[in-house]
């Protein structure tokens, strides 16, 4: 291990940095303070899963990691075998080096996680928007890291033998020498690269917010398919092509830079492809969550009314329930406002909606305008014509699929009367939660529907008739906890089958903000051990080729190659290496954030953008450190032979 220690660097500190992740996330999970708020159960849930993602994908990283180092080792195997250590010892030997290292792996990452803990508690405190939790270990989050990653070791350990492949001497001997022949490119497996490629970027371009779920998986199998195929076929193809260009293949030092990348590209094609997907997953999650992180921003449009009560028809509770929201508010000292309307349910005969409701609420023009007045919002549009109406917004964030959705027609079973949608409310009056859910997922949801006020009155014909009242006042989180009884985590919904529905938006906020926030620090957690664990497998990639890069050029430099040309070639590699897999991944993750741009009412490029130029900037640092060292080593080698 010790002679080694250059290879297994990366592994031990990834595999340590991974411990600590998992560590922190463990002492969130479990902190008292956390566990007591039923406020932030969503986030608790949010932390429990991304150690189990976490866990996971240290399992695989680990595995995949043991694997190339056991094969970078084979000649060093050949010559114990050759020296008389049996399989057996040699497979001993293997199982203690890999338990010895998750071992430090685990008491380095605890130290670091104890040494750290204030910090990211502190900065988990700020994400989730709660006071800082105080410092504090507990036993299980202790217990559950050592027992997960032991487990993990042990079993990985277990398998070594597996991973080695054959251990006949000639092939240990001569795994880091020979490179095979020459490598060759598939034409047709080219051209379904660059097709696959093609089609996954215009489908997530030209998607629309009805269409983006539904385009998700097959463009992510599309791209992941594409991906696998550009590095092991087109590249070569490419390469191939550019060995036909003669001017430009034998100018320079063109003909060893080309002539190098093609056996590297075969070489190196599935660790190109695993560190372009888990580099996209990273930017794509950090980004994703951190343009979730906005739509708290604009939490008020959908919540107008601070406290929203709906009686349903018959209800004995109603007058109970708005005396204990009317005592609590006067406890607080709150000042607030009420109003309040009927919601008209009519049944329908037919309509040309898909999902073809059977009855709809209805609620007048002057009602709608009263609510919205009460809310402190002007009112731009116009009363409704006799037979048409307004669709009622539930939640802004359904906007965008409402008005790409045609305009529907209704025919009530009173008398045929005949509705007609003009348009979409501007604001929302009765929110989401308070009435049976209307629409579906890919034509939008709403609440219902704003019509004439005549026509609302001459209706005879009514199913039911729920009352809605409304609270108003000056900050939404003065409502916070209100009402703890009747909710669960801030709403009572219609469907859960109680003769009330009830919103409180501080409460809702809240849980809200501390659900996205618990998935930005996630994001931020599992997509920085993600994009680590990359950067180990482009070290541990590089350093493995050390070997045969040193007696390729200490033989070209025998044969006239200068000092200036060998860092010239070599920058140029590793610049390949380092920034092709990475920018193929923001490539995928620019269409991913366009696709995800017309699922969303505000603009994500801000945050995209960062993201974007953060990892990039992060790779160029992490490019010119490896750049410096690894020509310091080839230069010592050149200078021994």
């Amino acid at each position: 291990m010790l002679r080694n220690k250059r290879i297994y660097a990366a592994y031990f500190l990834s595999s340590s940095f991974s411990v600590m992740i998992f560590f922190v996330c463990a002492l969130f999970l479990f902190h008292p303070d956390l566990t007591k708020q039923p406020l932030y159960s969503p986030a608790k849930v949010v932390l429990a899963e991304a150690v189990s993602i976490m866990y996971v994908f240290c399992f695989l990283f680990v595995l995949y990691s043991v694997g190339s180092f056991l094969r970078s080792r084979r000649h060093q195997f050949g010559t114990l075998l050759l020296l008389g250590m049996t399989d057996k010892q040699l497979r001993k030997m293997l199982f203690y080096e890999n338990m010895l290292i998750g071992a430090g792996a685990i008491v380095v990452g605890i130290i670091g996680g104890l040494l750290t803990a204030k910090l990211f508690l502190m900065a988990g405190s700020n994400l989730l928007g709660i006071v800082s939790l105080p410092f504090y270990v507990s036993l299980y989050s202790l217990l559950l890291t050592i027992g997960a990653f032991a487990l993990l070791f042990l079993v990985i350990s277990l398998c070594t033998m597996m991973l080695l492949g054959s251990t006949r001497l000639i092939d240990l001997f001569q795994s880091d020498r020979h490179r095979g022949a020459p490598p060759q490119a598939s034409k047709l497996l080219s051209l379904l690269a660059a097709l696959l490629l093609v089609a996954s970027y215009y489908l997530a371009a030209s998607a629309t917010a009805s269409t983006v779920l539904i385009r998700m998986v097959p463009v992510t199998c599309m791209t992941i398919v594409g991906t696998y195929f550009l590095y092991t076929q087109l590249s070569l193809s490419l390469l191939e092509w550019a060995k036909r260009t003669i001017e430009f293949y034998w100018r320079k030092t063109n003909l060893v830079t080309i002539s190098n990348l093609s056996y590297r590209l075969k070489d190196n094609s599935r660790m190109f492809f695993l560190v372009t997907i888990i580099s996209t997953v990273t930017f794509c999650a950090i980004g994703v969550f951190a343009s979730i992180n906005r739509l708290s921003d604009e939490f008020e449009a959908d919540y107008p009314a601070d406290i929203a009560y709906v009686a349903k028809q018959g209800s004995r509770l109603a007058s109970k329930h708005l005396e204990q929201i009317r005592s609590e508010l006067q406890a607080r000292q709150v000042p607030y406002q009420m109003g309040g309307m009927d919601l008209i349910y009519v049944k329908v005969k037919e309509s040309t909606l898909d999902s073809e409701p059977r009855t709809i609420p209805l609620i007048g023009f002057t009602d709608y305008e009263a609510a919205i007045k009460a809310a402190g919002l002007m009112v731009s549009e116009h009363p409704p014509g006799a037979q048409e109406a307004l669709v009622l917004l539930s939640s802004q964030r359904e906007r965008l699929l409402l008005e790409e959705r045609k305009l529907a027609e209704y025919t009530l079973e009173e008398r045929g009367i005949r509705l007609r949608e003009t348009g979409i409310t501007e604001h929302v009056a009765v929110p989401e939660y308070l009435t049976p859910e209307l629409g579906n997922s890919r034509e939008g949801t709403f609440s219902g529907l704003v019509v004439n006020d005549s026509l609302l009155q001459n209706l005879k014909e009514r199913e039911r008739t729920d009352r809605f009242t409304g609270f108003y006042v000056d900050h939404q989180e003065q409502t916070m906890g209100m009402a703890m009884e009747l909710t669960k985590h801030g709403k009572m919904d219609f469907e859960a089958g109680k003769p009330y529905a009830l919103t409180v938006s501080g409460t809702l906020f809240e849980v809200q903000r501390s659900s996205y926030g618990a998935l930005l620090f996630f994001a931020l957690l599992v997509g920085t051990v993600f994009y680590i664990a990359a950067g180990s497998v482009l070290y541990f990639r590089l350093y493995s080729d050390l070997d045969y890069d040193r007696r390729q050029y200490a033989a070209l430099t025998k044969l006239g190659l200068t000092r200036q040309e060998m860092e010239k070639v070599v920058s140029q590699q590793l610049a390949l290496l380092f920034f092709v897999p990475i920018g193929v991944a923001m490539i995928h993750s620019l269409f991913a954030f366009i696709a995800l741009q017309s699922y969303l009412y505000m603009s994500i490029a801000w945050e995209a953008g960062l993201i974007l130029s953060s990892f990039c900037l992060v790779q160029v640092v992490y490019f010119l450190f490896i750049r410096a060292r690894y020509l310091r080593n080839l230069q010592k080698a050149i200078r021994i032979y």
